[in-house]
């Protein structure tokens, strides 16, 4: 057998390649953005793409790709099942409605009439979206009904624009602050407020929609499970000072013995109900009850998160170092191997 993969610098593909290589495994070098990329892949049995969600290329065609190459017969990573529903918000709100996945309950309109008649009948404060970004990107605590049907005004104007340049500069500020950032990452914040990122300008304006969360309060972090060919690894991120956010924070902890079974009850079961290959997935607690607030197949973590150890699906606890990009390798290789048998 041989696995395709296309290759992007700070991806997963590193990591993968490097792997293949000290397994024998065969593996060919793919360039997705060529318009002959499926005949790259003819002598290929598996095809892996860590696509990015703010890359104004994969944007285009990563998902249309995967899912083609699927359906020749391949195995793929991520597949459809994992990977439809990535960095679209309202995506995620009618599938972990669909199997009843406990979740921070959430309102989706597409008419500015119903949203301004909900504001109307709903108690503040709730958490506005938009249904791309990561980090706590266009997130953002509305504590009134006047602020949330100026929200929804806009949303049905103008719209808005997918990367919001005013709280770019203000996580560059606290990064800064905080000695992780230097004057130079500062210069390119205040630049975005005239020229918008390349993503931006592709991806156009986000308008004709508005989605609300419910504010679940008093939560002094998250806890993202994530979810890799039935192994978990966990984490919590602490809330920003003077903020209520936490994804994206860079304040991590990552004692194991503060994550609640619980929750990688919910991942586990969730993740194999929608029999999904990978799944980070962040948590919120409401009376102590994880609930889900957002689902990805793509996530970012220091390279110290893989030496704390991760759970089986026996919940059975196995501490030291890990490689969860050998897991998805293995997890393809298998795939293979099970379609071959």
């Amino acid at each position: 057998m041989k696995i395709g993969i296309h290759h992007r610098e700070g991806s997963f593909s590193k990591y993968w390649i490097e792997y293949c290589e000290s397994r024998n495994i065969p593996w060919k070098r793919i360039d997705c953005y060529k318009s002959d990329v499926m005949s790259q892949l003819s002598d290929c049995d598996a095809f892996m793409w860590h696509h990015f969600h703010i890359s104004p290329k994969d944007t285009l065609f990563a998902k249309q790709l995967l899912y083609s190459v699927e359906m020749s017969g391949r195995a793929v990573y991520p597949d459809f099942r994992s990977n439809w529903h990535f960095d679209d918000k309202l995506g995620q709100k009618y599938l972990l409605e669909a199997v009843n996945a406990p979740m921070a309950s959430s309102y989706a309109f597409f008419s500015k009439h119903d949203a301004l008649e909900w504001i109307a009948n709903t108690t503040f404060p709730k958490v506005f979206k938009l249904r791309g970004g990561s980090g706590s990107d266009n997130v953002k605590l509305v504590k009134t009904k006047r602020e949330a049907r100026v929200l929804v005004n806009r949303a049905f104007g103008k719209g808005f624009r997918i990367f919001n340049a005013y709280t770019g500069l203000k996580e560059r500020l606290r990064q800064y602050k905080k000695g992780k950032a230097d004057l130079n990452e500062v210069f390119k914040g205040i630049v975005r407020f005239f020229i918008p990122t390349p993503y931006s300008i592709v991806h156009g304006r986000e308008r004709g929609y508005i989605y609300f969360q419910d504010f679940i309060p008093d939560n002094t972090h998250d806890i993202r499970v994530t979810y890799v060919f039935n192994r978990c690894f966990a984490l919590r991120r602490n809330v920003r000072p003077g903020d209520f956010r936490a994804s994206g924070s860079g304040m991590i902890d990552y004692d194991m013995s503060m994550i609640p079974e619980e929750a990688l009850k919910i991942a586990f079961s969730v993740a194999n109900r929608l029999k999904l290959q990978c799944a980070a997935f962040d948590f919120v607690l409401h009376n102590g009850r994880p609930l889900i607030a957002e689902v990805s197949y793509g996530f970012g973590y220091d390279e110290d998160q893989f030496n704390h150890g991760y759970w089986d699906e026996d919940l059975d606890y196995h501490p030291g170092t890990f490689n969860p990009y050998a897991w998805m390798v293995d997890g393809i290789v298998f795939s293979v191997k099970d379609t071959d048998d």
